[in-house]
């Protein structure tokens, strides 16, 4: 299981949201690109970087904030918010990430989103599947589809996907536990897929609770800022495992 940290971008600065809520913001550095090297400094290979201004407006915002992250370290970049056109996405790949989640793309363009899986592969794209009350919620979280979390998961599996990131949208922020059951349940279901687990880790028990499982991947934010897991736990995890 590999543990991938998170900047959250918010007018270029690294913030994080409670339930996904953007009245509910904390400012935690005003560079990412510190924040990025620092996590690079402790063995930390890859990044989760999510553009929440772009997840908001519909389009990308924070690409500068990736290009000086792609630049400035060798971290391996997953970039999502705001990609909404095979334009964007090649302007994201050229900004230096090498992944891109898409989860709002998902659900409103399915077939641009399909043709991203067949032109620029499987590897390189990953599924958003970000859910509250067992829908999946779009947008930054600030709307809901008409789509259920595993069916949705079920159609894009069928379609060749094999990343999918599912963010429990009431757990992220909150520092009171991932949602496990509903990752067990995922697993279970889709055996041959790369789960990766995000929302409400809060310290390191959680963090191997989430390996028991069986997720390939956990993304750690607010835990990581509010020093409930430090960057050495997480050095040490990733070697012991």
């Amino acid at each position: 299981m590999e543990i991938i940290p998170a900047i959250d971008i918010i007018d270029g600065k690294c913030v994080r949201l409670s339930e996904g809520d953007y009245d509910r913001k904390k400012v935690y550095a005003e560079d990412p690109l510190e924040v990025a090297q620092e996590f690079e400094r402790y063995g930390i290979k890859r990044l989760h970087l999510v553009d929440l201004d772009g997840a908001k407006a519909k389009k990308v915002i924070n690409l500068p904030v990736l290009k000086t992250i792609a630049e400035n370290t060798d971290l391996v970049i997953d970039f999502g918010g705001g990609v909404k056109s095979t334009e964007d996405l090649k302007q994201v790949f050229k900004a230096g990430a090498q992944q891109v989640t898409g989860g709002s793309v998902a659900v409103k363009q399915p077939e641009l989103f399909e043709s991203w899986l067949v032109d620029f592969g499987p590897g390189r794209i990953i599924l958003g599947a970000d859910v509250r009350n067992g829908m999946v919620a779009i947008s930054g979280w600030v709307e809901h589809s008409d789509w259920v979390l595993e069916e949705f998961i079920q159609y894009y599996a069928l379609k060749g996907i094999y990343h999918v990131i599912c963010t429990d949208v009431s757990k992220d922020g909150m520092l009171k536990g991932p949602a496990l059951d509903l990752y067990r349940q995922l697993v279970e279901r889709f055996p041959k897929l790369s789960i990766i687990a995000s929302g409400g880790v809060s310290c390191y028990e959680d963090l191997e609770s989430l390996r028991q499982i069986g997720v390939t991947g956990v993304i750690v934010g607010k835990a990581i800022y509010e020093g409930n897991i430090t960057l050495a736990q997480i050095s040490e995890f990733s070697n012991v495992n």
